[in-house]
Parts: C-alpha cells; structure tokens; sequence
C-alpha cells in the first residue's frame, strides 16, 4: 500500500515525545507533635454542642455527613444573638490559643539557641583536638 504507514513506523519517526512529568514533591517539613493545635472558629464550637443534639434525636444516623448538613443548616438559621455565646467562647479559646503558642514560640527559639550553641562548641572543640594531635605527631618525629 502506497503511501500508508504502520502504526510503529509512525511512532518511531515522532523522535520528540511529549511526557508530562509532574513536578518533584517537596518534602514536607515534620510536624511537631507539641505544637498547639489551632482554635475552633465560632461555627466549630456550636457544632460540638450540635452533635450531641443530634445524636440524642437520631440514635441510629451514622453518616457524618448528615450531621454536617444538619449542622450547616441550622447555623445559617441562627440570629446573631443565638450566635454570640458560641462567637464567645471561640474569641476566649483564640486567646488562650494565642498565649500558648507564644509560649511554645518561644520555648523553640530558646531550644534552637541552645542547638546552635552546642553546634559552635562542638565545632571548635574538633579543630582544638585536630591542633593538638598535629603537635603530638611532631613530637614523634624528633
């Protein structure tokens, strides 16, 4: 057949390939277990109460989602005044969120002086012992 080509002969003659290759993943930083959790918004704190409402009326629901829905649902229905004791009580956990993590802020930066400290010291005592062991070689050798 004139002019027809196989399929391998039509893809050994595209000799630039286009490959999508993905970015390399960064490496993600490791977690401190230690660190302060964040505090619940306004929305999360009146879910904590909601869920316990919603277990005692619907024993058997399992489905998280529902409980989300109804959840959802019955804050977009809540006044601003029904809102305010739950606005309250995620304003005073921010605080003490915020008193907490300067805490820890400042534990790490103390931790991260010490490192750096002993890291110097470390350092210098090595070149004091490598001084050292060139003298005695000399010594040696007379």
């Amino acid at each position: 057949m004139k002019g027809a080509k196989s399929k391998a002969s039509a893809r050994g003659n595209d000799s630039k390939l286009s490959v999508k290759s993905k970015p390399a993943k960064k490496a993600k930083a490791v977690k401190d277990p230690n660190k302060p959790k964040r505090p619940p918004s306004a929305f999360f704190v009146f879910m904590e109460d909601f869920r316990q409402e919603y277990k005692a009326k619907h024993p058997n629901n399992k489905a998280v989602s529902a409980v989300g829905k109804a959840g959802g649902e019955r804050w977009k229905s809540l006044t601003d005044s029904e809102k305010a004791p739950y606005i309250a009580k995620a304003d005073k956990r921010k605080a003490d969120y915020e008193k907490t993590i300067k805490a820890y802020n400042k534990k790490q930066a103390g931790e991260a002086e010490e490192e750096s400290d002993k890291s110097k010291s470390e350092v210098h005592d090595d070149d004091d012992d490598d001084e050292e062991g060139s003298d005695e070689e000399d010594e040696d050798d007379d």
